[in-house]
């Protein structure tokens, strides 16, 4: 019975395809593989999914990754159902992270979708960018059902709220009252609860997600350091090479030489 499946995330994918898929209209019953690539949907209809024996509700705003080689029935629901998806290669042989085969995204959800939205943009013309949203994708992934820094289904509920609130408004700016009126809660409450599940206050969390996202973009992707500033909201380029020292211990230029081995004056 496949309830669930490994992943290797020390390394990013290599996204091959990404898109809308439109399914339904030829029939409530499709049999797909893809013998050398992972799927990953994210879906916006009602159905079912079986997989090794197992079957899986698709319900909006529920997530699915099928394995290479994996004969997946998709039962559909309506004459036209649409999901996002993308087709990758895991080149990682490390640490493995047990990831179910469905989970329901819950409040990343909204988050989930502009990243595969991203992912998708970005496929044809910028592979390496496509490979660092999609990576992203699939660490917030491993967290749905982990529930890493507050993000699990036992999580309060404003705290979710919150988070996907702050990863929606990365790239603008982010301060704590408006962030605690879309979680609907007080200031004084928003950090406490910040505090008991992640050690940061609220503030100290943003500051240390653009990082991350930062450190993805500069060691995956080819994008110009001026655009992943602004990208994860710092677009001042003397903030953004003083956080970088400050976080990451060295200037954006050398976090991306040292991701691609070689010497600052020379990686560019």
């Amino acid at each position: 019975m496949t309830r669930s499946v490994e992943l290797a995330l020390d390394l990013p994918p290599r996204v091959v395809n990404a898109g809308v898929g439109v399914h339904g209209s030829t029939g409530p019953h499709e049999v797909f593989r893809l013998p050398r690539l992972w799927q990953l949907h994210l879906y916006s209809y009602s159905g079912r999914l079986e997989l090794g024996g197992s079957a899986h509700a698709i319900r909006p705003g529920y997530l699915s990754l099928v394995p290479p080689g994996a004969e997946v029935h998709f039962h559909y629901g309506a004459r036209r159902c649409e999901h996002l998806y993308a087709h990758f290669r895991l080149p990682g042989g490390g640490e493995r992270r047990t990831v179910p085969v469905m989970q329901d995204a819950g409040a990343d959800v909204a988050v989930l979708s502009g990243l595969l939205r991203q992912t998708v943009a970005a496929t044809a013309q910028s592979p390496a960018r496509a490979s660092a949203e999609l990576w992203t994708v699939l660490w917030r992934t491993t967290g749905l059902a982990g529930g890493a820094e507050g993000r699990s289904g036992s999580a309060h509920p404003a705290l979710r709220t919150a988070l996907a609130h702050i990863e929606e408004h990365l790239a603008g700016p982010l301060t704590v009252p408006p962030i605690a009126r879309a979680a609907g809660v007080s200031h004084t409450h928003l950090t406490r609860l910040f505090r008991e599940a992640t050690g940061h206050t609220v503030v100290g969390y943003i500051r240390r997600r653009r990082m991350e996202r930062a450190r993805h973009l500069l060691e995956a992707s080819t994008l110009a350091i001026p655009a992943v500033a602004a990208t994860v909201g710092i677009p001042d380029l003397q903030a953004f090479n003083k956080a970088c020292r400050r976080e990451l211990g060295a200037s954006p230029r050398a976090v991306r030489a040292a991701a691609r081995g070689c010497l600052p004056d020379l990686c560019g």
